[in-house]
């Protein structure tokens, strides 16, 4: 499949992407389970929520507010953001939303979310008190942005949606600049995976190894890495079904790991 150039018409500048969580929406250790991922000891083997802090010098955003949305703001420290960007509207990806009245009240400014139609309509039934007539002290100001398959800019970063499909509901992954994004899915068409073409790194969910109806097993995440020659990825999203850190590390290609919370990566 050729390049599609046009998706990089726009330079991103430097940035620095730091994965949030990197577990599926039971997070792992998973409530009441007693198996050897859910006691591991291993730090690698906490996983929150997935989600990721993405910032250039001037710009902050994150994708997906979770249930642990606080928890990694504390944790990473973040004292600006500038903007929400969603994949989709399950729980585990937007339910974290009424936190980022602290950094209004900080910044003096609404928080500009970014989604699709379809997200924002779940945004303003489980957050409804936001949005109705009349309003009382303390509640999240925020600006809804209404986005397509359409580039569009954050600030001073490039973002190219990417359609994916969560067994039958539409997902926004994201490409910036050389790092692409993708939780939630278990098919791209052709068309959505010419703009993942010359990532220099892919982050994909792989859940599990056993077939599941609406995500990718570790076998397909490792498939589709392949069939669009990504030379590093990362797999997120994962439940403690796929087993321990250390252990499923071993059976990867030097080029693919597993994602973890804290994890970092730049692009200069």
């Amino acid at each position: 499949m050729p390049v599609i150039t046009y998706f990089c018409h726009v330079q991103s500048p430097p940035l620095k992407i730091t994965f949030l969580g990197t577990g599926t929406s039971t997070g792992v250790p998973m409530v009441a389970c007693g198996c050897e991922v859910c006691t591991s000891p291993d730090k690698k083997d906490k996983r929150l929520r997935s989600s990721i802090l993405v910032q250039s010098a001037t710009t902050t955003f994150v994708v997906d507010t979770t249930p642990d949305f606080r928890y990694q703001m504390l944790r990473e420290n973040v004292k600006q953001l500038d903007a929400v960007l969603f994949t989709h509207p399950h729980k585990d990806h937007i339910a974290g939303l009424d936190d980022v009245k602290a950094f209004s009240f900080f910044s003096g400014n609404a928080m500009e979310v970014y989604a699709n139609t379809l997200t924002q309509e779940g945004i303003k039934r489980e957050f409804a008190y936001i949005f109705a007539e009349k309003r009382y002290p303390g509640i999240p100001e925020i600006n809804l942005n209404t986005i397509d398959s359409t580039p569009f800019m954050i600030g001073d970063i490039p973002v190219i949606p990417i359609l994916v499909w969560h067994m039958k509901m539409p997902v926004m992954g994201y490409r910036f600049g050389k790092f692409t994004y993708i939780t939630d899915a278990n098919r791209i068409e052709p068309a959505e995976k010419k703009k993942i073409i010359a990532s220099e790194v892919l982050v994909v969910n792989a859940l599990r190894h056993a077939a599941h109806v609406s995500h990718f097993t570790l076998e397909q995440a490792i498939a589709l890495v392949d069939e669009l020659k990504i030379p590093k990825s990362f797999f997120t999203h994962v439940s403690h079904q796929l087993g321990k850190h250390a252990d499923v590390s071993k059976e990867l290609p030097p080029t693919m790991a597993l994602a973890y919370d804290g994890l970092t990566i730049s692009f200069t």
